[in-house]
């Protein structure tokens, strides 16, 4: 299985580039960890496999990777390690609190901050650096927002800070081991304290929305969680941190590639995305297309014989579910990235998983992704990236990467 290491001495592909398995049968292949797998990589087979009960994510945060995993992988209290029982009191309790109700309500606030953000950056005039300027701001306003985060008192989370937090929390291989951080006043920190610092923070505010709710999301997940009852607090809490942090994350390294694809390989779309319909299809494109990270696949195991396809998977099997192949299998998705961005998808995007994990913060990939893009090249028709592709360099040392600058005109 192919894969590219995230390597800061190597010049890497921009991940719209990353080889992947082309979409075939069911077939034996070998991890990174040398963990022996079936490799599913046909669209209706990846659907199959993540939506049968009979298969399992529980017990394999350690397996498929080689050297150290992220926390927000690793952790067992994670939504993302459950299965079962656990896994679905957690999961309702989660679904309880995104309600289309309370998502609906939340979209206006959404593309007033992606407004204030593309204000900012074109009173500050060119030129801009589009990832301190824009594609970190925009996430960071919505997650303090939602989250409850953007006020005084104990509750404020300031950027530099929850950076710190996360890095931390996605950090991965050598950089868990070796990773330093600095606190605001500038001392040192090793990668455990900081994520001790991270889940103290994260309790309290917990145990503070218990006794003084509000109307933000940490509320109705704890209001949720507590009327439901039987959901562990390590698990609450980690659900929170991680909504927190990879939540932001995801969002500002989504974001930040996909301004990469379209500002530096297909420019003559970009003013095309004033119009709010093809904004919203070419982030929906563009989240299909662009993979969150370097992670070819998604590993699971089998608890029973099953049929993918033509091919008996025995039980015990571990399997690696490549959502990009998936989402490239010429049988489903003919057209292909470089197609017209505006075009409809052809069918569902795998991007953020099916069945029982699928992401449970998709709504806000899709909507941050949507308002930026639109509202920002209706202010900027004239944007450019102003050096090559190649000559970027990388943010690493997490679950995903994203450009470290994006330098731009208009």
């Amino acid at each position: 299985m192919d894969s590219v290491a995230a390597d800061p001495r190597t010049t890497l592909p921009p991940l719209h580039r990353l080889p992947l398995t082309p979409a075939q049968p069911p077939h034996p292949t070998t991890l990174p960890d040398g963990t022996p797998a079936w490799l599913i990589t046909r669209y209706h087979d990846v659907r199959q496999v993540l939506g049968d009960p009979r298969v399992t994510r529980a017990d394999l945060h350690d397996v498929g990777t080689a050297g150290a995993t992220a926390d927000v992988a690793a952790n067992p209290a994670s939504l993302f390690n459950q299965d079962g029982p656990a896994h679905r009191r957690l999961r309702g309790t989660a679904q309880r609190a995104f309600t289309p109700r309370a998502i609906a309500g939340w979209q206006p606030w959404v593309a007033a901050a992606v407004q204030q953000s593309v204000d900012r950056l074109v009173a500050a005039g060119p030129p801009a650096d589009l990832v301190p300027a824009f594609a970190r701001p925009v996430p960071f306003a919505v997650t303090t927002r939602l989250m409850g985060l953007d006020g005084d008192g104990p509750d404020h989370l300031d950027e530099e800070r929850l950076h710190r937090w996360t890095l931390a929390l996605l950090a991965q291989g050598e950089d868990q081991a070796e990773g330093r951080n600095k606190d605001p006043h500038g001392t040192e920190t090793g990668h455990d304290e900081t994520l001790a610092e991270f889940g103290a923070f994260m309790g309290e505010l917990v145990a503070r929305r218990r006794r003084e709710p509000g109307d933000d999301l940490v509320s109705r997940l704890v209001r949720a969680a507590d009327q439901d009852g039987g959901v562990p607090e390590d698990s609450l809490v980690f659900l929170v941190a991680g909504l927190t942090a990879s939540g932001n994350e995801s969002v500002a390294g989504a974001l930040a590639n996909a301004l990469l694809y379209v500002l530096g390989e297909r420019p003559e779309h970009w003013p095309r995305l004033a119009d709010p319909g093809i904004a919203e299809r070419t982030a929906e494109r563009l989240l299909h297309y662009i993979p969150l990270g370097d992670d070819e696949a998604t590993i699971r195991r089998t608890t029973a014989p099953i049929e993918v396809g033509d091919v008996t998977i025995p039980a015990g099997s571990v399997v690696a579910v490549s959502l990009g192949s998936a989402n490239r299998d010429p049988a489903v998705h003919p057209e292909g990235l470089d197609a017209d961005l505006g075009l409809p998808l052809a069918a569902p995007t795998l991007a953020f998983s099916a069945g029982p994990h699928y992401c449970i913060g998709a709504w806000r990939v899709r909507l941050e992704m949507r308002e930026s893009l639109n509202r920002l090249a209706t202010a900027l028709p004239g944007l450019r990236l102003t050096v090559p592709v190649a000559d970027l360099a990388w943010q690493l040392g997490g679950t995903t990467r994203s450009p470290a600058r994006l330098p731009v005109d208009w």
